[in-house]
């Protein structure tokens, strides 16, 4: 009898191409893969994969043991998702994705909340650039900036909240040294992966330096904070720190629409459905500041 938990590896070496990529993914060591590759290969009597220096590459059986695979691994989640979706308690886990930024400056106070509210529900809030993926059950409710509303897949419920704008900041120091006549260089202060938008150049003050960049979005705030520039930022970030304020001159601009998204039979669960209710009551009344109506003069 193949052991469901044995397939999971071949689809992690399947996908990842690696055993090391399986490995991380699944967060176990290298050997524990090998082993449960070996223990499949050995119960169906076939080679699956063949190993390159390039990677692993799928065999003729394997591309077939692959189909059913993903076949058994949408069977199990389907599974999963229906007796999760009956379960009506108030208590248990509750995962919930969202961006590192909108947790650590918006949202962990109302966790903190829901969480005193509900002390039976156990709360894992997953804070990465990488939102999980609420299909396979990584997270019960995801919290997503959309830019377009058609962009969304088909099997996800959605909740609209609030539209999010961004703008120009730079640190109320930096700004007061400028319109005093400081000359000393104005850099442009990005993530390295994004840059600076073309809509964030018009304005009254000019960059004389070389991009200053950073990896995150932590780095990047507290990099504008240290005066060396300017840089672009939500407004619900940008506006609520008293250190920095809008550059003159610049324009807001609307990043996308705040969602609250769930799947399938998992948002009938009496704590999806308490969790999604309330935060929605929350960045309703968020909205102005995340429209970035809430910005004080420099």
């Amino acid at each position: 009898m193949i052991d469901w938990d044995d397939v999971r590896y071949f689809l992690a070496v399947a996908r990842g191409g690696s055993v090391r990529a399986a490995a991380e993914r699944l967060d176990v060591n290298h050997s524990t893969v090998l082993r449960r590759i070996a223990q499949l290969e050995g119960r169906l009597g076939v080679h699956m994969f063949e190993k390159l220096p390039s990677g692993y590459r799928l065999t003729a059986a394997g591309e077939e043991i692959l189909e059913f695979a993903d076949q058994m691994e949408a069977s199990s989640h389907q599974l999963e998702t229906r007796v999760f979706g009956r379960d009506q308690s108030v208590r248990g886990l509750l995962r919930v994705t969202l961006a590192p930024t909108l947790a650590t400056h918006l949202l962990m106070p109302d966790f903190a909340d829901f969480a005193r509210l509900h002390p039976d529900i156990e709360m894992e809030i997953l804070s990465s650039g990488e939102l999980a993926n609420l299909t396979n059950r990584e997270a019960d409710v995801a919290i997503r900036v959309v830019y377009d509303r058609r962009t969304l897949p088909l099997n996800l419920h959605g909740l609209k909240g609030p539209e999010l704008s961004g703008g120009v900041y730079m640190s109320r120091e930096r700004l007061a040294a400028w319109r005093a006549g400081a000359s000393d260089p104005i850099r442009w202060i990005v993530i390295s992966i994004h840059g600076m938008p073309d809509w964030a150049r018009e304005g009254e003050v000019r960059t004389t330096g070389v991009p200053f960049k950073t990896t995150d979005g932590e780095a990047q705030i507290v990099a504008v904070r240290q005066g060396l520039g300017m840089t672009t930022l939500p407004c619900f970030v940008g506006d609520a720190d008293p250190l920095l304020a809008r550059v003159p001159g610049t324009d807001l601009h609307m990043h996308g629409t705040l969602w609250l998204l769930t799947q399938g039979e998992t948002r009938k669960t009496k704590r999806v459905r308490l969790f999604t209710e309330f935060v929605s009551r929350r960045l309703a009344a968020y909205a102005p500041l995340l429209a970035g109506l809430c910005a004080s003069r420099a």
